[in-house]
């Protein structure tokens, strides 16, 4: 039996290491874009090679995953596989994100500077985040357990990336922004970051303790035909990921920029009034942090889907109809600001369902070929995590460049670059912004409204019906598997 004692401080320990390492992740991957928008001018071409950058070094982030998952598990050390990689990459991370924000390059100059930090940002990030979220089956193989320790990481996680989310607009845009600017304020906020997440994640490393018994065995040697056969030939992770993706790209399309460019064009340059959207958009979500683990016990996860998508769709139809149908000013806000919380509601219990539904395959992978490979199967979330926000990225700048939100955002960051250089007073600048902002066309923010609602709602309805169809391993087949598993190693202990 599991040291009760051991798991209630790793309890604490663990999840208390995302929170800044979440923080990184909101700054770089919900923030960046709308940094580059409101802090350079960009040509049509230059927002091209931005996204295709974007998407690029995503998508070899995401195939760099399972190989970082495989260098893990072959890594042999005094203090385990998973706590180098954490310190090495939290370290290399820091030193990448305060680069990113403290530049003053504009044009090309930019976009290769660009695109060199980006795909440092993927290798380094990758390094820590398999490595933590890789720990979670060595951290206890009981359901139960399992449920805790991967709710309340996401609790933790939500507390740095949900902070991350309400400070930053509101620091960044509107009469708070730190310094009188953008360009400034990111720049400070990025080396606060950057110290944050280090010092967070030390809680990990020194304070949790994972089960070893790998250690002494023979590392495997590092093979690609490994890590394919491994993900090849469990056929419920496969369904699981595919599922994950479809419902991680509907998710991440507010957050990833839409979100916040719709709120400025139809209510205004606040970060204040974002902040709020987010804030109350993402509050209901501790409800599931925290209590998640209690409901799975009552309520099977197909059933607990079923419901979310009722709660999220009234959440989508909220936001879709008065924000097409009512006149700007705060009633809309209201209903578009409670609708997102809906809506953010069932899709974040989807996010905790689809994490415990890939840390299953584990014990599958067990029962089908004798052989855990945890590091390799972890690897996958972050893969998918990364894959759906390369397709943000695309569908997000797709949608800009058809809006023509550029020709807006061309005329703010260069109203910010005469702020900081001092050519205009903060007053001046915002009293300017909201002359540019009042050419908006409805049919711009409609379009921004429609990419923010219809199309996430349908691939949440989509992946719930995948998931209904051909995940198979629920809670009464998971506890069979296990016992099936504990049944042999008793027989091979005996004999």
């Amino acid at each position: 039996m599991e040291d009760l004692k051991l798991r209630k401080k790793n309890l604490i320990m663990f999840p208390l290491g995302t929170v800044g390492r979440d923080m990184v992740y909101n700054l770089f991957t919900s923030q960046l874009l709308t940094f580059v928008l409101f802090t350079r001018f960009l040509t049509a071409a230059q927002l091209s090679a931005i996204t295709a950058i974007m998407v690029a070094a995503r998508v070899f982030d995401a195939l760099n995953d399972p190989i970082m998952g495989n260098i893990i598990e072959r890594t042999r050390t005094r203090y385990g596989k998973f706590k180098p990689w954490l310190v090495i990459g939290i370290l290399f991370t820091s030193v990448v994100v305060y680069l990113m924000f403290n530049t003053k390059l504009q044009g090309w100059a930019f976009v290769w500077f660009f695109g060199v930090m980006y795909f440092m940002y993927s290798i380094a990030y990758t390094m820590h985040d398999i490595s933590y979220w890789g720990m979670v089956p060595a951290l206890s193989s009981d359901a139960n357990a399992r449920n805790q320790f991967t709710a309340r990481a996401t609790l933790f996680a939500g507390i740095g990336g949900t902070s991350a989310s309400i400070l930053i607009p509101m620091l960044t845009a509107g009469s708070l922004t730190i310094g009188g600017s953008a360009s400034v304020a990111y720049g400070r906020i990025a080396l606060a970051v950057a110290i944050l997440a280090p010092l967070f994640l030390c809680f990990t490393i020194f304070g949790a303790r994972e089960r070893r018994d790998d250690m002494q065995e023979k590392a495997p040697p590092i093979s690609l035909k490994k890590i394919f056969t491994t993900i090849f030939s469990n056929d419920q992770l496969l369904w699981v990921s595919l599922i994950f993706l479809i419902q991680q790209l509907g998710n991440n399309l507010v957050l990833g920029g839409i979100g916040s460019t719709y709120i400025y064009f139809e209510f205004g340059y606040t970060g204040g009034l974002y902040s709020l959207f987010t804030t109350v958009g993402m509050s209901a979500t501790a409800f599931l942090m925290i209590f998640y683990p209690a409901i799975s016990r009552h309520i099977t996860r197909k059933k607990l889907m079923g419901l979310m998508m009722l709660i999220s769709s009234l959440g989508y139809v909220l936001m879709f109809l008065p924000g097409l149908l009512l006149p700007s000013g705060m009633v809309k806000f209201i209903f578009i600001v409670v609708g997102y919380m809906l809506s953010n509601f069932g899709q974040y219990c989807y996010y905790l369902i689809m994490m415990i539904s890939i840390i299953n395959t584990v014990e599958y992978n067990e029962y089908k070929t004798g052989s855990r490979d945890e590091a390799i199967i972890a690897s996958l979330r972050p893969f998918i995590t990364k894959l759906s926000s390369a397709l943000v990225v695309a569908v997000t700048s797709f949608t800009y460049i058809i809006l023509g939100v550029t020709d807006f955002t061309n005329r703010i960051s260069t109203l910010e670059q005469s702020c900081t250089q001092g050519l205009i007073s903060e007053s001046e600048k915002l009293s300017q912004i909201g002359t540019v902002l009042q050419g908006v066309q409805s049919v711009q923010s409609a379009g921004l409204l429609i990419a923010m609602t219809l199309l996430p709602w349908l691939l949440m309805f989509l992946s719930y019906i995948l998931y209904k169809r051909h995940y198979k391993l629920d809670e009464n087949e998971y506890e069979r598997i296990c016992g099936e598993i504990e049944s042999r190693r008793k027989a091979g202990a005996e004999a």
